[in-house]
């Protein structure tokens, strides 16, 4: 009697793909939509006469909103399903967005960037780290993080530019549906996301608040909140203050140069391909930084990360600033841009496990959120004042060397589980 050969079990890399492509691609729209908002700040304020601060105040309110909502949406995610927590988080940003397009009140778009932020959390890299993350095995974990969060940055690239090709057929409120038409469109994706729960038996048996409770009152885990919180500065700061920065600052463009032949031919439109250039970059990086994440210490990379930032842009700021300087920062500053992102969740995913990664990412990346928001704030508070960008970038300076120390005492080894 013949007997039908067993099907073989799927590989590893079977059981990843699917999961590392639907949430890279949720990941990507998400981050597009998020990244083109300083496309609309003109537009907007010219629209209703606002003074330039009331949209940026938006922006950094989305930010703090984001950091808040990121360690929510993955405890929801872990409490009732990933792909729930998910579809909250895609109809809250949608729902934000069709709010945030109706609204004709500075009070109105800062009120309703609230819900784009927590839809941002519920979309973003708090959950689906969480779910890449436990799909993957110990020895690749760390490159497939950084493959999803370059699909971010890849986002980033698309986004601003989708949303200034938009804006020459139809107006701000019209971008805003599209937008948010693509946010729920993101939600047919979530098939593919069936990870496999990649935790110990005893893992399953501890509580969440039994794991965040022992992760709060280590000291490791405390140094790695602290050290995050120079990246959203770093990273929001560049994003929403870099092109004015440049076009105020820089060195006047020659005529017949190079940059001239390639359509940049004055110092705003230099500003937008430098952030463009920060995005290219940053999808390298990445990729790169999690390469290594699966064969060095991952704390001592984030110091060296953090010290290249802190190198560079005291350079940047002591030399003359030219077109020369502006791309060599923005090429430099984008290799290390998001490059500490697979390598913090990483970091948090040894140390702490794998069952409650989400909200333990979650809760360090509130620091990194509320970076954003005094980057941002504080950015334009500084320039009212002094009519310069100089101080709030030598305080950025400040952070990223804090940054760097503080990651060097992580003890960078598994905790052990409480006796069962």
């Amino acid at each position: 009697m013949s007997t039908t050969p067993a099907k073989p079990a799927p590989s590893p890399a079977a059981l990843i793909t699917p999961v590392l492509i639907g949430g890279s691609l949720i990941l990507m729209l998400s981050f597009a939509v998020r990244a083109s908002f300083g496309v609309f700040q003109i537009p907007i304020a010219s629209e209703f006469d606002w003074p330039r601060a009331e949209f940026s105040l938006a922006i950094a309110i989305q930010n703090l909103a984001w950091g808040i909502g990121q360690p929510l949406f993955a405890a929801i995610g872990e409490r009732f399903g990933d792909r729930r927590a998910i579809i909250l988080g895609a109809l809250t940003y949608a729902v934000g967005l069709l709010l945030s397009a109706m609204s004709v009140t500075p009070e109105g778009h800062q009120v309703w960037n609230v819900l784009i932020g927590f839809g941002v959390a519920g979309t973003g890299f708090g959950v689906i780290l969480g779910i890449v993350g436990r799909a993957a095995s110990d020895e690749h974990r760390s490159m497939t993080l950084g493959i999803a969060t370059a699909a971010g940055s890849a986002g980033q690239v698309i986004g601003p530019p989708a949303a200034g090709y938009l804006l020459e057929f139809m107006a701000w409120p019209g971008v805003f549906l599209v937008f948010a038409a693509v946010v729920v469109g993101s939600l047919l994706l979530l098939p593919m996301l069936r990870a496999p729960e990649k935790t110990t038996r005893r893992e399953l048996e501890e509580s969440m608040g039994t794991v965040v409770g022992r992760a709060l009152r280590d000291r490791s885990y405390l140094l790695i909140f602290l050290g995050f919180f120079s990246c959203g500065y770093q990273l929001a700061f560049v994003t929403a203050h870099f092109p004015a920065f440049v076009t105020e600052m820089c060195s006047a463009i020659d005529p017949g140069g190079t940059l001239a032949q390639m359509g940049i031919t004055n110092t705003s439109q230099l500003g937008a391909w430098a952030i463009g250039l920060i995005g290219l970059a940053n999808i390298g990086g990445t990729l790169l930084a999690g390469k290594l994440g699966n064969y060095f210490p991952k704390k001592y990379l984030l110091v060296a990360i953090y010290t290249g930032r802190t190198v560079v842009a005291a350079w940047f700021i002591l030399v003359p600033m030219t077109p020369t300087t502006v791309i060599l920062f923005s090429l430099v500053m984008g290799s290390l841009w998001l490059a500490t992102v697979p390598l913090t969740s990483g970091l948090v995913a040894h140390i702490y496990g794998l069952r409650y990664m989400g909200t333990l990412y979650g809760i360090v990346f509130f620091s990194h959120q509320l970076g954003s928001f005094i980057g941002v704030w504080l950015g334009g508070h500084f320039y009212d004042l002094y009519h310069s960008y100089e101080l709030v970038w030598w305080v950025g300076v400040g952070v990223g060397a804090f940054s760097a120390i503080v990651h060097l005492p992580v003890q960078e080894r598994p905790r052990q589980l409480a006796p069962a």
